[in-house]
């Protein structure tokens, strides 16, 4: 791996770092190291770099602003892509309309353009994350997803080629989308806005970012909503009933705010294996009391 890493600094691709902590670059603080760590700094350095780890048979994984993901910590044995430095332009296809790049940070996209008066972003106000990730997980909240702004999306696939696809070719349904079926990294994101009242629009925007900061543990490392909800039902008021909020193991803890959420309260001591295994107790005790088998929203990793 050392000489892919000279090759790749060689080729001028972007940031190169052999062993990089993943601990650095998830909300959680958790996760062993990537063997090679690339920030590439445009998408013609993504594509370059995707073309060498296609020539030279390299594993890989991409990441964002590493919220919704838990690194084992063994880490990744593979060449690990950070598109959340590099590639962050945005630009406006016509007054409604913007093409948005992968790493662009969701949250400052949703002040920008509520500040601008353009509605359709207001559910995501305190959503961390990149475009990116959003649009991959179709992340959504207060009745509305990602699937519902989206007109298409530019995908760049392991043998090189790029293909923007509509949003009906993406597949978007309950935090999902066609691209956890099929390798391909989101690149860019066209997205469809609405002209509306600039002070309505921030004062839904800054209600819904209230609204996670009095019932979520935003200021604590995590990595977001831990599973998916089992609907009709819902994942934390599940997890309340059963009596596990405040339940620690090693150096994380079940949020006594939402029980959705695992917090890393000692990051001296916090592994990745101790929010595994808190997993693990909460969908034992949720099948054993209310028979409903809970599915991980994050995505985990890596090695143990």
């Amino acid at each position: 791996m050392e000489q892919f890493a000279e090759k790749l600094r060689q080729e001028n691709i972007g940031n190169i770092k052999m062993n990089e902590p993943l601990s650095k670059h998830t909300t959680i603080k958790l996760g062993g190291p990537a063997q090679i760590y690339v920030e590439p700094d445009s998408v013609e350095s993504l594509k370059r770099l995707m073309e060498l780890i296609r020539q030279e048979n390299k594993e890989w994984f991409v990441i964002g602003r590493g919220s919704n993901l838990l690194v084992k910590d063994g880490g990744l044995k593979c060449v690990v892509i950070n598109l959340s430095k590099g590639i962050q332009h945005l630009e406006f296809l016509d007054e409604e309309t913007i093409l948005v790049g992968a790493g662009y940070p969701l949250v400052k996209l949703v002040t920008v353009m509520s500040r601008k008066g353009l509605s359709g972003l207001e559910f995501a106000g305190g959503i961390p994350g990149s475009v990116g990730g959003a649009v991959y997980m179709n992340a959504g909240a207060h009745g509305s997803d990602m699937s519902k702004i989206v007109k298409r999306v530019h995908v760049l696939y392991p043998d090189g080629t790029m293909k923007w696809l509509s949003n009906e070719e993406m597949e978007f349904s309950y935090r999902t989308s066609r691209l956890q079926k099929e390798r391909g990294i989101v690149v860019e994101a066209v997205i469809q806005l609405k002209k509306g009242d600039v002070e309505q629009i921030v004062a839904e925007m800054q209600k819904n970012k209230d609204y996670r900061k009095k019932t979520q543990p935003w200021n604590d490392p995590c990595c977001g909503s831990v599973f998916r909800n089992p609907l009709p039902h819902y994942s934390g008021a599940l997890i309340e009933k059963a009596g596990l909020k405040g339940k620690q193991i090693g150096g994380v803890m079940i949020s006594p705010l939402h029980g959705n959420f695992i917090v890393n309260v000692d990051r001296e001591k916090a592994k990745a294996q101790d929010v595994l295994d808190l997993i693990n107790l909460i969908k034992a005790t949720i099948k054993e009391k209310f028979n409903i088998e809970l599915e991980t929203e994050v995505e985990i990793v890596g090695e143990a």
